[in-house]
């Protein structure tokens, strides 16, 4: 019996490659909607925040700017002749106190920075973002919070000032101009509200970023 049989050939088998292309990140796996949010609430800092009225009337505002250098209240135009017709009353903020709105308006803006700066950096950044644009938000809220109990603290100590006065001891005059005193009302703009927004959704846009990167 022959044992000797031919092998058969071997047919070589070939692979194939399948090529899988990358998903792509989408628009929020990019750092352009969080370097746009960021650079939107630096900006507004040029713009005014806050603004006093009185009787409906914009007498004086703030810009983000202001709080951060500390600088007084800007007399808002009013009128035809781009005067108003307080100029001769006195207000509660002659001496009001500025608290810690220019650390907190400093921190704000040196976050946003900040934030910014990661944005334009690589996705690994981004959660060095998220911290950046909440602590923003949150710095602007508290600036708020702090400039309108600076408001209520003036007029509160103008009140006390008046009492020990006593009305027997003031003369006409003096009389005449107590009762055209004006309380003024603080106010915050739109741009200040934004500036918040813009921060926030920086934030989110980084979060989205870090996402897309892990996925």
């Amino acid at each position: 019996m022959d044992t000797n049989q031919p092998t058969p050939p071997v047919t070589p088998t070939t692979t194939t490659t399948v090529y899988v292309p990358t998903p792509s990140p989408g628009m929020f796996g990019t750092k352009i909607p969080s370097t746009i949010a960021f650079a939107i609430g630096i900006l507004l800092f040029f713009l005014p925040f806050s603004e006093l009225k009185c009787g409906g009337q914009t007498i004086a505002n703030k810009s983000g700017l202001d709080y951060a250098l500390a600088k007084d209240w800007k007399v808002a135009g009013g009128g035809l002749m781009g005067n108003n017709d307080l100029g001769g009353k006195s207000t509660s903020t002659d001496k009001m106190p500025k608290g810690n709105t220019q650390i907190l308006a400093l921190a704000a803006a040196g976050l946003g920075i900040l934030g910014l700066l990661l944005a334009l950096a690589g996705a690994k950044a981004g959660g060095g973002g998220i911290v950046t644009g909440v602590l923003s938000a949150g710095a602007l809220i508290a600036l708020m919070i702090d400039e309108k109990k600076n408001l209520a603290n003036a007029i509160q100590n103008q009140a006390v000032d008046k009492a020990k006065q006593g009305a027997d001891s003031l003369g006409f005059d003096q009389i005449g101009n107590s009762m055209n005193d004006v309380k003024p009302v603080l106010s915050f703009a739109p741009c200040f509200y934004i500036a918040i927004l813009a921060f926030l959704a920086a934030a989110f846009f980084c979060y989205k970023r870090m996402s897309a990167a892990k996925s």
